[in-house]
C-alpha cells in the first residue's frame, strides 16, 4: 500500500499488481541411474569391508552400527567375517555386541565361535542375576 502511494506522488498514476498465471508444478519423479546391488554382491562388499587387514576397532563398529541400521539381519558370511575381525582385533566386547545384535543367527555360528573361541552371552552368564 505505501509503496503504491509513493508511486502516484511520483507520477506513476495508479499502480496495478500483476497476477502471474502460475500453475502447480507437476510431480515429477527422479529414479536414479545408478546400478542396483544384488544380495550377492552387498554381501560380498561387507565381507570384503570386516576382512581388511587394516581395519580398526572404530571402523568394525562403525560397520556394524551401519548393518544394524539398515534394519536387516545380516548373513552368516558377513557375521562370520565380522567376527574374524573382533579375533584379529582381539575385542572381546565388540564380538559379544554382534552376537547381542543378531541372535537369530547364533546356531550357524556356532562352528566359528568355537573355531575363534568366543563364548555367547549366555555361556558367560551375562543375563544371570
Amino acid at each position: 500500500m505505501i509503496a503504491a502511494a509513493v508511486l502516484r506522488l511520483v507520477g506513476f498514476g495508479s499502480v496495478t499488481r500483476a497476477q502471474a498465471a502460475f500453475t502447480a508444478p507437476l510431480a515429477v519423479r527422479c529414479y536414479s541411474h545408478a546400478k542396483v546391488e544384488t544380495n550377492e554382491e552387498f554381501d560380498s562388499r561387507w565381507v570384503t569391508y570386516f576382512s581388511k587387514p587394516d581395519l580398526d576397532a572404530w571402523e568394525l563398529r562403525k560397520g556394524m552400527n551401519t548393518l544394524i541400521g539398515y534394519d536387516l539381519v545380516p548373513e552368516p558370511k558377513i557375521l562370520d567375517s565380522a567376527l574374524r575381525a573382533c579375533r584379529r582385533l582381539n575385542d572381546l566386547a565388540n564380538a559379544i555386541r554382534i552376537l547381542e545384535a543378531v541372535k537369530i543367527w547364533r546356531n550357524e555360528l556356532r562352528p566359528t565361535l568355537q573355531e575363534l573361541g568366543i563364548s555367547t552371552p549366555e555361556e558367560l552368564g551375562i543375563y544371570k542375576l
